[in-house]
């Protein structure tokens, strides 16, 4: 028996990548689940994958932008239930390119999924987990949330905002009852770089570019997650590139441009 055996799980962005191993991951251990995805059909893929077929599964296309979409998913859940024990704030996309050329529209797109998401799923859910006798609240940043990287920007502001969000949510939940954690990722082996937008290189480029500097598995990041939720992690950096980063954030928080000079001649 694990910790999450008899749990219930909220996982966005269920689809693919982190989502949808998290997905997996928890299943396999008994844990109950609600998964969304703005794709209806890799959200079915991730569904039918599940080893547990037994155990509740219940599939909601979402597009984690919406606020009232995400509103009324929460409130068709407490219909179902009191209260539910984790809830994943992990749906995000990419957007490549220097700021100054960056559209309006695909900004404020990466914005709605990547930080008012993550701000809509907290606000949403967190009556759920206040409901429950120990709830976990993870949002997931990245470790662009520690350091800017040039063509990066607007995934940087909303990683970084993500980071602050979270933070200031787990000092006012102190002393409830509602664990609250920031996950900040290195390079996972996702989909994010070919679903991107924005930039010079194709799909496959991106995806070939980011796949070949990314170094963990979204698996691995998943057991990571579900570990983390177990012990009350505060913060959890994954992955070597992600401690190392961090690391050179923390000790040149103005400098480290120049200390990782190679790192962002590759972004360019």
């Amino acid at each position: 028996m694990t910790y999450s055996t008899g749990k219930c799980a909220v996982i966005t962005g269920a689809g693919s990548g982190i989502g949808r191993a998290l997905a997996l991951q928890l299943n396999r251990e008994g844990c109950e689940l609600y998964i969304s995805d703005i794709n209806a059909t890799t959200l079915a893929e991730t569904a039918e994958l599940l080893e547990q077929q037994a155990l509740s599964c219940d599939q909601h296309v979402l597009d984690v932008a919406d606020p009232a979409a995400v509103t009324a998913w929460a409130d068709r859940i407490s219909r179902d239930r009191s209260s539910v024990d984790i809830v994943v704030n992990n749906a995000g996309v990419g957007l490549a390119g220097l700021a100054a050329e960056n559209e309006y529209e695909d900004i404020q797109w990466l914005m709605g999924i990547n930080l008012w998401g993550v701000i809509h799923g907290t606000r949403a859910f967190l009556p759920l987990l206040q409901a429950s006798e120990q709830g976990h609240l993870v949002n997931l940043s990245s470790i662009f949330g520690f350091i800017g990287v040039p063509t990066q920007s607007a995934y940087n502001a909303a990683k970084f905002a993500v980071r602050g969000y979270t933070e200031a949510v787990r000092i006012e939940l102190t002393d409830s009852n509602v664990h609250v954690c920031c996950v900040h990722p290195g390079g996972i082996i996702t989909n994010i770089a070919r679903d991107s937008r924005g930039g010079d290189a194709s799909p496959d480029e991106r995806d070939a570019q980011f796949k070949g500097m990314a170094r963990t598995s979204p698996e691995s990041a998943a057991e990571q997650i579900i570990r983390a939720v177990e012990k009350r992690k505060k913060r959890l950096l994954i992955g070597l590139d992600a401690r190392l980063l961090a690391f050179v954030a923390w000790i040149a928080p103005v400098n480290y441009p120049r200390l990782l000079g190679f790192f962002f001649r590759k972004a360019l």
